[in-house]
């Protein structure tokens, strides 16, 4: 019987694996064969999924970060067991594609009284049974399991693309936390030596109106700057210190012993990034990759819909030895078995197969719009950072020459308050403006940093470390 059972199962095995999903066709990507404002889409660059976040952040400090956000950031690591859930959901649909044999030992022993029996005497009874069991295995001659597997598989896929997602969008936002953080800290040292400078400016003018040789509108006015420095300066040590919780949080544990932080001006990060074409984020975007394996799931789940309308067919057998007393079990004569083929055919069902059939087409036209919408967010950003990268570099260095203009116009106009032909007004006015020019000229450089980032991320980077293992 084993035999013939095994042989059954292998000739089902063949008979099946018939699927009735959709063949499944890529949509064609909604956007421009080209990105607006760029000349690098032929380039034979590396493209941003090759560049390592190391080698694209070279700042120890900002690395060190980046690791132990990797290491313990808790939506990082949700991400991941997510992977292990949809593997665990993968691994029990695709056990529906074999066979289940059990091993089964029963034995039963029963008294039936004397006045239940026949003869008047009491009676015991007893039944003993090893062997093998074939639980409820369906033949898939409609492709309805195997359909059901593939959803499963590509949902496991889909999760793993959302990991590496949630990966890129980690360490952009470690470095943009990470620069935010130290941009305050430079305009707050700026703002520091602002106010020392005008506590000192105030003083003489103080000294000045006590002898009648300035006004009170001018010492009112040299009040008024310092009094406005303060208040930037407790805002910036708000901003900073809100700035170092969030790094803290997207870190996932206390930040100590870190190494010595960079300037602004010294980031050595990667600002001429090749876009290459629009095709490629197809490849290098794992959110697009993710979509992708949404809708191959509800392409494959439409498969299974179909096939619930056709018959289904499944099988359980058992096979074994069986005897009244434990002696007996492996006695010649005592083998037994049962075969029990079962065809189920729907015939009414008041509608229900085919509103699920409706609902799998219609979920998956919601899975294209899906697709197609998430490549053309991918678009946008790629296309709002390279629109950004051609202007901001110039604003930099419009913003540096403006800054050096405001120090040397301060320095004229101190020189000739000095030499009595300037008012203290004027000194006054070149002060703000020179703080003014200086916190701005942090802040583009912030811009334009962040900006590279955004364009590294919109590209699919931050998935390689760079860091190329050390061959056995």
């Amino acid at each position: 019987m084993i035999k013939q059972l095994t042989s059954a199962l292998l000739i089902a095995g063949m008979l099946t694996g018939c699927s009735l999903a959709p063949h499944y066709v890529r949509p064609d990507a909604p956007v421009a064969a080209t990105y607006p404002e760029t000349s690098d889409a032929t380039t034979t660059a590396r493209n941003a999924g090759d560049i390592g976040w190391r080698e694209f952040f070279p700042d120890p400090r900002l690395q060190t970060l980046i690791v132990t956000a990797l290491d313990n950031n808790r939506d990082l690591r949700t991400a991941a067991l997510r992977i292990e859930e949809a593997r665990a959901q993968y691994n029990i649909q695709s056990a529906d594609r074999l066979p289940n044999l059990n091993g089964t030992i029963t034995g039963i022993r029963a008294r039936t009284p004397g006045s239940l029996s026949r003869s008047g005497d009491a009676t015991v009874t007893g039944i003993y049974q090893v062997g093998l069991s074939l639980a409820s295995f369906e033949l898939d001659f409609f492709g309805r399991v195997r359909s059901l597997n593939d959803a499963a598989l590509a949902q496991y896929l889909e999760t793993e693309q959302a990991r590496q997602a949630a990966q890129i969008s980690l360490v952009a936002e470690v470095a943009k936390a990470y620069l935010a953080e130290r941009a305050f800290a430079e305009q707050y040292d700026l703002t520091q030596k602002t106010l020392e400078g005008r506590q000192t400016a105030y003083t003489l003018a103080q000294q000045r109106f006590d002898v009648g040789a300035s006004s009170a509108l001018d010492l009112r006015l040299s009040e008024t700057l310092v009094l406005s420095a303060r208040v930037s300066l407790s805002t910036l040590a708000r901003q900073r210190a809100q700035a170092m919780n969030a790094l803290t949080l997207l870190a996932g544990k206390p930040l100590t012993d870190l190494p010595a932080a960079q300037a602004l001006s010294t980031q050595n990060i990667v600002t001429d990034i090749p876009a290459g074409l629009p095709s490629d984020l197809l490849a290098n975007r794992p959110d697009i990759r993710a979509a992708e394996q949404r809708l191959k799931a509800a392409n494959a789940n439409i498969g299974a819909a179909r096939a619930a309308f056709f018959p289904r067919i499944s099988l359980t057998a058992s096979t074994g030895t069986a005897s009244d007393a434990l002696s007996g079990l492996f006695k010649a004569g005592s083998d037994q078995w049962t075969f029990s083929p079962q065809l189920v055919l729907p015939i009414f069902d008041a509608g229900r197969n085919s509103a699920n059939l409706s609902l799998a087409e219609v979920r998956d036209d919601l899975a294209v719009t899906d697709y197609e919408r998430t490549i053309q967010v991918a678009f946008r950003e790629v296309s709002d950072a390279l629109v950004a990268r051609s202007t901001l570099e110039e604003q930099v260095n419009a913003q540096r020459a403006t800054q050096e203009a405001q120090a040397d116009r301060l320095r004229l106009v101190d020189l000739r308050f000095r030499n009595g032909v300037a008012s203290s007004l004027e000194v006054l006015d070149a002060q703000r403006e020179l703080f003014t020019a200086e916190q701005s000229l942090v802040q583009t450089r912030l811009l334009r940093l962040t900006n590279a980032i955004d364009l590294y991320r919109a590209l699919g980077g931050g998935v390689k470390d760079g860091v190329v293992a050390a061959k056995p």
